[in-house]
């Protein structure tokens, strides 16, 4: 029976990544309130978020000073803009933050609201600084199959996964996606990580090659790809693809928006990685999703770039309304600050051997074929018979079930295609905590074992 509250969810909201067809039977799950790690449902029913929401919540639900920032800045200046030159403090100050504590030599930074937009932005300002550097045909960005780089139709464009594509009409011309680096579905039989590396950039210097490498403007990659399955690259993977980038004069764009700000165990992923990109997105976490803000960084020769065609065209045609809003910039301003002050990197390195021990102690279930994580973030993989890899018919959807266990048990954990499931819970998550988070996912995964027999479920 559908609560009064579920059924105006039914009757006026079009749910994000959602089966609309089976929602409108079965009804949201409303939640109410959160504290910490925990959330609360209309009921009072308490779940332990392993998600951080999407990726994002870092400092978990409720956090006064967050709050504080948010409600002293609308109470200054609740909002002005950055077009024309004008400027607020959060702004500058965020900026300068963003600037210091960058894997890379960053020039200047550019908001947006969303990592949609910073990667949109990433893929305009590829084109328009080729465009200044007189090399027009310069302009195809390389994007890997299962990456996630956002839903604008030129960032689900960049995006990998076939339900941003199918049937929205994506992607756009002059976006190409190499190969997944995902070690353990795609290697091949006896494949070490550093020779299935070696293939990857061999792969990609071909399609450079074939495309021409006076064409191709980019390349954009996660440290961890997040909604293509929480993979974690082979050994050797960054180290041989930048050396096919330097090789042919294409950027790197480092998409920092899951990895970015201590989830893997330093302040960002690049870093964990080796990654040394020319520019950078961010978002989610950079103010702990308690409001919307992205950026990207550039370099100092793209800066060039943009001042030279300002002063050709006569200004710098890109911006949004809410780039750098005083409210979002605030609450990161403190967010960033609480990071630092609270050795918030400390305290993942700290939690994540837990954390790791427990994710890896998830692989010896019979379900479980891959369990794989660095610092707080992890995915794990269900398949029919572990030796072969053979999955599970699609159409069962036994990852989706496996979370709605969970969700039984009082976790919130998130299905990915392939019958993954992530785990990224906020980076405030203590080791009590961590192993709460665990125990109720492996009762969630007895009753997916139970309902797999009665079932009577085949492979793929």
């Amino acid at each position: 029976m559908l609560t009064n509250l579920q059924t105006r969810d039914i009757e006026t909201l079009v749910h994000p990544y959602t089966n609309l067809a089976t929602h409108r039977e079965v009804g949201p799950l409303v939640l109410e309130r959160g504290k910490g790690v925990y959330l609360y449902d209309t009921t009072g029913k308490e779940y332990i978020e392993g998600l951080a929401g999407l990726w994002c919540a870092s400092l978990g639900y409720g956090n006064e000073e967050l709050v504080e920032a948010a409600s002293a800045q609308m109470r200054k200046l609740s909002f002005t803009h950055l077009f024309g030159g004008r400027s607020h403090d959060p702004a500058i100050e965020v900026a300068e933050k963003l600037k210091e504590i960058a894997p890379f030599d960053a020039s200047k930074v550019f908001f947006t609201s969303s990592g949609s937009e910073a990667n949109d932005t990433q893929m305009k300002l590829a084109w328009y600084m080729n465009n200044a550097l007189g090399r027009p045909k310069k302009k195809k960005i390389i994007a890997r199959l299962k990456g996630y780089h956002g839903v604008t139709i030129a960032s689900a464009s960049l995006t990998g996964l076939p339900a941003n594509h199918t049937d929205f009409d994506l992607p756009i011309a002059g976006v190409l996606h190499t190969s997944c680096p995902h070690h353990y579905r795609f290697a091949k039989d006896g494949e070490s990580e550093e020779e299935f590396s070696t293939r990857l950039a061999a792969e990609l210097e071909e399609m450079i090659l074939r495309e021409g490498p006076d064409t191709v403007a980019a390349f954009i990659a996660e440290p961890v790809m997040g909604a293509g399955g929480a993979v974690i690259h082979p050994k050797g993977y960054f180290e041989k693809i930048q050396a096919v980038l330097s090789k042919y004069d294409v950027r790197l764009i480092a998409d920092e928006v899951i990895t970015g700000f201590g989830r893997t165990g330093n302040m960002f992923g690049s870093t964990t990685f080796g990654v040394k990109p020319q520019s950078m997105s961010v978002a989610k976490a950079i103010t702990s999703a308690y409001a919307p803000l992205g950026a990207v960084l550039i370099d100092e020769d793209m800066n060039q770039a943009l001042i030279d065609e300002s002063k050709k065209i006569g200004t710098f045609g890109h911006g949004f309304t809410y780039s750098g809003h005083p409210l979002s910039c605030a609450v990161a301003v403190k967010t960033l600050e609480i990071y630092q002050r609270d050795d918030i990197v400390g305290q993942v390195r700290k939690t994540s051997p837990t954390f790791l021990a427990r994710l890896a102690k998830l692989g010896e279930h019979p379900l479980i074929g891959e369990a794989r994580g660095v610092g707080l973030i992890g995915g794990i993989e269900i398949v029919a018979d572990k030796k072969t890899k053979k999955q599970y018919d699609p159409k069962k959807f036994v990852a989706a079930k496996t979370v709605s266990f969970a969700q039984e048990e009082g976790l919130i954990v998130r299905p990915l295609m392939g019958d993954r499931i992530a785990f990224c819970p906020p980076l405030i998550i203590s080791d009590a905590e961590v192993n709460e988070m665990f125990d109720r996912f492996e009762r969630g995964l007895a009753k997916t074992q139970d309902w797999i027999r009665k079932e009577g479920l085949t492979v793929a």
